[in-house]
């Protein structure tokens, strides 16, 4: 049964002002209605653009229909937190020296998910002291929810071409978290305006061209899939276009000027670890089982598992400067346990003679 609420607006106020007080650069609540949403949802799925996520199609409509995923439902909480980590080497640097590994710039410190979810269920415990017991689920990316979608009608930003959330004061680079409610909160009003013009730096700048249209991505295409997502092996008509991008792009992102209103993370724990924001290809492509375990412990990047990794640099090492050092790091994984690594190393290795 719903909590009865004298003042909404008043709660309302007061959840933003937690917000800010955990961390959250910005709060904005909205309804369940997605329907436009689905239909572009269905649509992409149809056409086989979520490539082998299965599960974007096997749960169905409960992505666009938060009061399906959680019954009850009746107000969504979006909040966004900046990631970009201070004092990191300049993304265009790594990209443009192909001795070093480029990671996108979200995973540099501690996994988003723990530290978003965390600060998410402090909110959730406040509104809870004072309303009373009531329902919610908290979500960072961890579940069927169109979270971009959601932030934009609760007032947070657009989508923008390259399909990420663009907020005119803040840019893109953010993450996203939401609580879904069963409390009747004051709703914000939508972001209605798209602010990308005739601006298509992304969808030029894009390396395999994954952008197919403005505010469509074929994961299949896409660096981020195709080095984070995907297991199996990297189609060869790819590997050339990755360049040194080991982990995600950020190539969209990068070029779109509305992320020179962008501010640097004061989390620390989102600071880089480990140098991961300048690494070398030779220096990763020596880490052992071990040493990935370690080195990525907390962090998004585990996720993938040492086998993926290994893979992924190993097209790096294909695209980089033909260096005995280079050269040698890959003869000496040629035999690797692994059929995908040796596949991909032999790949490499065939670039350089």
């Amino acid at each position: 049964m719903p909590v009865d609420i004298k003042n909404k607006q008043q709660l309302s106020d007061t959840i933003k002002a937690w917000g800010s007080e955990l961390g959250f650069q910005q709060l904005g609540i909205t309804t369940t209605a997605l329907a436009e949403d689905e239909a572009h949802l269905i649509d992409w799925l149809k056409q086989g653009r979520h490539g082998a996520m299965s599960y974007m199609e096997s749960h169905g409509t409960k992505r666009s229909r938060p009061e399906d995923l959680v019954p009850g439902t009746l107000s969504v909480i979006s909040v966004r937190m900046d990631y970009m980590p201070p004092s990191s080497k300049h993304p265009m640097q790594v990209l443009n020296n192909n001795e070093l590994a480029y990671i996108s710039r979200y995973a540099m410190g501690r996994d988003y998910h723990k530290l978003m979810r965390q600060r998410l269920q402090k909110l959730a415990t406040k509104i809870e002291k004072e309303v009373g017991d009531f329902g919610y689920r908290c979500f960072t990316d961890s579940a069927p929810v169109l979270e971009k979608a959601l932030a934009r009608n609760a007032g947070l930003g657009w989508i923008g071409k390259h399909s990420n959330l663009i907020n005119p004061k803040a840019g893109s680079w953010f993450f996203l978290g939401e609580i879904y409610t069963d409390l009747p909160l004051e709703i914000d009003k939508p972001f209605s305006e798209h602010h990308c013009g005739s601006c298509n730096a992304c969808i030029d700048i894009c390396p395999t061209q994954a952008i197919v249209a403005p505010m469509q991505v074929d994961a299949r295409r896409c660096i981020s899939y195709l080095t984070i997502e995907m297991r199996e092996s990297i189609p060869e008509e790819f590997r050339k276009m990755i360049g040194n991008r080991v982990y995600g792009c950020d190539d969209c992102q990068l070029i779109c000027p509305w992320n020179k209103f962008s501010k640097n993370s004061e989390e620390d724990d989102f600071r880089v670890r480990h140098g991961l924001d300048s690494p070398t290809l030779v220096g990763l492509f020596a880490w052992t089982e071990t040493e990935f375990l370690k080195n990525t412990e907390g962090s998004a990047i585990r996720r993938i598992g040492y086998e993926a990794w290994s893979r992924n640099i190993a097209v790096g090492l294909g695209n980089a400067p033909s260096t005995n050092g280079v050269i040698n790091a890959l003869k000496e994984r040629a035999n690797d346990p692994s059929a995908l690594v040796r596949e991909h190393a032999t790949w490499a290795i065939a670039q350089h003679t």
